[in-house]
């Protein structure tokens, strides 16, 4: 069951959602809500007790997906869609996951930058508002792009590992090619190739 912190809302089979916190029923806006919040929850099925939550963020993402302007291309989802299956579905879930973290991370920090500019009175003067906006855009992107460089590298030096990984493995196993006292190519040794 869930624990003691976290908020327990119960999906019926006639769809609807029950928050046992407040004894209500509530819609995805709310769980929406509580998302924005912050505010911890499991939903699960009334009967069952499978836990559903999954499955009811895919809910929002998709309704917020289907108005106003979406986050996920077609192309990018398609490109999701073909990591299902693949040996490396894991390690794109926590990629993803460790992506989004950091641009949370540099969310806040222009968040924290745009209040500190702002001052004690909790607004700037609209020109000063606008510059100030103006001048983060670049400053985003330039952070943006050393940050995807980065993390291109990482990914790349990520497969690289694992490729060495499985030639140290196969070595044993006399594969053409895998010269089995250095777990590499045979063509990487001097003479050969």
């Amino acid at each position: 069951m869930a624990s003691p912190d976290l908020r327990l809302i119960k999906k019926y089979p006639n769809r609807r959602l029950y928050d046992t916190r407040t004894s209500s029923y509530i819609t995805l806006a709310d769980v929406k809500e509580l998302v924005l919040a912050h505010e911890g929850f499991k939903v699960v099925d009334a009967k069952s007790t499978e836990d559903l939550t999954r499955s009811i963020l895919m809910q929002i993402i998709l309704e917020e997906e289907s108005g106003g302007m979406p986050i996920f291309t077609a192309k990018m989802l398609e490109q999701i869609i073909r990591f299902y299956g693949h040996a490396l579905q894991g390690v794109m879930g926590s990629y993803l996951e460790k992506n989004i973290q950091t641009f949370m991370e540099m969310q806040n920090k222009v968040k924290e930058q745009s209040e500190a500019f702002m001052g004690s009175k909790g607004f700037a003067n609209q020109e000063a508002w606008s510059q100030f906006l103006a001048g983060q855009a670049p400053v985003m992107q330039k952070i943006m792009s050393n940050y995807m460089e980065q993390s291109q590298k990482v990914f790349l030096q990520m497969e690289e590992q694992m490729q060495s990984n499985a030639r140290s493995m196969m070595s044993g196993f006399g594969f053409p090619g895998v010269d089995p006292e250095s777990g590499s190519e045979g063509r990487d040794k001097p003479g050969k190739g």
